[in-house]
């Protein structure tokens, strides 16, 4: 499993801690159970699964914001990659704000997003 300090990323996604949540954001509602932080083309997505001290907040299309709260038991915050086979490696996330990126390429088209 993989930790980090200020920014990590896992597939097509990247986490970067920040120091406050922007004010233009709505919270998301889970699925399942679980925040989908992205879906992936293929269907895997990458989720971390719905806790009291975790809240999900999109923006648009290529970013949204992640917040962990200290929690008051030991579970722990995962990103975690739902693919059985060639998956990315589990991230812990401790407390703080994160933004979440969709990775994106330039072709010659111009700017898209990164299929992972």
């Amino acid at each position: 499993m993989k930790t980090f300090n200020r920014m990590a990323a896992q597939g097509d996604i990247m986490l970067i801690k920040i120091d406050k949540l922007p004010d233009d954001i709505k919270q998301a509602d889970s699925e399942n159970g679980q925040f989908i932080i992205a879906h992936s083309e293929t269907g895997h997505n990458h989720i971390v699964k719905e806790r009291p001290n975790v809240k999900f907040y999109k923006k648009d299309s290529m970013v949204s914001y992640l917040e962990v709260i200290e929690a008051t038991d030991s579970t722990e915050t995962l990103l975690e990659h739902l693919r059985s086979f060639d998956t990315h490696e589990t991230i812990k996330i401790n407390p703080g704000i994160y933004e979440v990126r969709r990775q994106r390429e330039y072709v010659p088209e111009g700017w898209r997003r990164v299929e992972d």
